[in-house]
């Protein structure tokens, strides 16, 4: 190991790469009463750490072998990071690309002079194509992780932790896909802090590395998560192996929404956007220091990657609240009669609503999807428990994936056909929407003010986060009363429009021939 650690000391990476800031995180900070550091490696020109590695790789290449060209396979990280190196050494670059990568990642290889090459539903297939081009093209492949140089580029980064820091951390948390950037750090930190913790961050569906040091062997997975894209790798490196098993601590896995959960604390640090991979070590860092109960240390996290598709953010956005336990989703079955939503929002006390689903059926019992702002995960279990105590049955669907994806957009469905023969049969439905100050007792207020015999039979709101709210709402009300609703609507002072003629209403919604 002490070649790898003088390989690292004589990388050749600043050509192309910078020396990142070690920034510390304020607010992470104090939510986590701990000294969190954030390492900038997406401040790089490719936005990502991988620029190290492909270049101290590349750099080395004999004059010949530049003049054949290059190939890799990659996720779209180490692919910039050959494609501008390549646009350095005046090398032709070959670059090979699941084709699930995000576009962002793409055309930003693209726009670096690289032939780009989408092949296979996941790395390791675009690896195997990749391996089998280089040997027939007789291209040099520059390995994105399992490579002494690639490791030693990507340790580069321990060397500038080392003369940022005025002394050392407690820990040091890195995102783990095939285990370069770990390795690269490892060996250098654990020559010249071995008390400082080395722990690994991996996606609960792409764990390769996890697995591995577990059963003491290379594990390859038969599948892996396409969220953290820059980490799906089903089977880690020989090296990588070797080097994890001597040097990291511990290894962690973290869901999707603790993903989104750091994507938002980093944001709200820094107003940076990383991407799901970049975010793994902080995502890492708070689940350990929560359940490790840490306090009053140094801790840094990498922030390793900030190739993001601006289309995924409205899913990671919806995802952070629930990541951090800011929400809680709900299904609920209440009472099917008037006033049943002022009931049941009496339960929530102070918290507000963030999302309401629902469509009347011809049943006693309503079935809603229902979302609402907890303060922590304290405050989720005294929520829980007051639904406990409560006459309503429901289920805490925060953590399935079906609901939260699917179902939670599904909810709906037309009027019973029989609607106009049961009770309702002197009613017209009508359908509104409304726009409300995003303040607490907005919607309470709504309710407050309508008629205690005026049913509602559509109900769909969601918190965006936004200075107002947007609420779709049907009412059932007597035929002789349009009028008392139309001053209703005037009166209350919110902004709506009547959407009762709608035709996609009318042909989704309205209620059955």
């Amino acid at each position: 190991m002490d070649d790898y650690f003088e390989k690292i000391l004589q990388a050749e990476v600043y050509e192309v790469a910078k020396k990142t800031p070690l920034e510390k995180a304020h607010n992470l900070s104090n939510t986590l009463n701990n000294e969190v550091f954030l390492k900038r490696e997406d401040l790089q020109d490719v936005f990502s750490f991988k620029i190290r590695g492909a270049y101290n790789k590349m750099s080395k290449l004999t004059n010949s072998q530049l003049a054949q060209g290059v190939i890799t396979s990659s996720a779209g990280n180490h692919a910039q990071g050959v494609a501008l190196s390549a646009l350095k050494l005046n090398c032709q670059a070959t670059i090979l690309m699941p084709i699930t990568t995000p576009l962002v990642k793409v055309n930003a290889v693209k726009n670096l002079k690289a032939k780009v090459i989408l092949y296979g539903d996941n790395y390791d297939e675009t690896y195997r194509e990749a391996i089998r081009i280089s040997q027939e093209r007789n291209l040099c492949f520059i390995h994105p992780f399992d490579d002494p140089e690639v490791i030693a580029g990507q340790g580069t980064i321990a060397i500038e932790l080392e003369q940022q820091l005025n002394e050392k951390p407690y820990a040091i948390y890195i995102a783990v896909g095939g285990g370069g950037l770990i390795s690269g750090i490892s060996l250098y930190v654990k020559k010249i802090w071995p008390e400082v913790k080395i722990i690994g961050v991996e996606p609960e569906d792409a764990d390769a590395m996890t697995k591995s040091l577990e059963e003491e062997k290379i594990v390859e997975l038969s599948s892996v998560g396409q969220f953290a894209d820059g980490v799906a790798v089903k089977k880690i490196g020989k090296n990588t192996f070797d080097i994890g098993r001597k040097y990291i601590d511990k290894m962690i896995r973290v869901n999707t929404d603790e993903i989104c959960a750091a994507i938002k604390d980093v944001f709200e640090d820094t107003r940076s956007i990383l991407e799901p991979a970049g975010a793994l070590s902080i995502a890492g860092m708070k689940k350990d220091i929560f359940n490790s109960n840490h306090s009053n240390r140094k801790m840094v996290a990498i922030a390793c990657g900030a190739n993001m598709n601006f289309e995924r953010l409205r899913f990671v956005a919806e995802r952070a609240e629930l990541g951090e336990c800011k929400e809680v989703m709900l299904a609920v079955e209440i009472p099917e009669r008037a006033g049943s939503l002022i009931d049941f929002c009496k339960l929530l006390d102070s918290r507000n609503l963030t999302e309401f689903s629902y469509r009347m059926s011809n049943s006693k019992n309503a079935q809603i999807f229902v979302g609402v702002q907890v303060y922590g995960l304290n405050d989720k279990k005294n929520l829980l428990n007051v639904f406990r105590n409560s006459e309503y049955s429901f289920i805490d669907i925060s953590d399935d994936e079906l609901s939260k994806n699917h179902l939670r957009h599904m909810v709906g469905g037309r009027l019973p056909r029989d609607f106009k023969e049961m009770e309702y049969r002197n009613f017209i439905e009508l359908l509104y929407r409304f726009e409300f100050p995003e303040r607490p007792g907005a919607l309470i207020n709504f309710l407050n003010n309508m008629k205690s015999n005026w049913s509602i039979s559509v109900f769909h709101y969601r918190n965006y986060g936004a200075d107002v709210g947007k609420i779709v709402i049907g009412v059932l009300i007597d035929k002789n009363e349009i009028l008392e609703w139309n001053n209703f609507v005037k009166i209350l002072g919110y902004k709506f429009w009547d959407e009762t003629q709608n035709d996609t209403y009318r042909l989704f919604l309205g209620a059955s021939d």
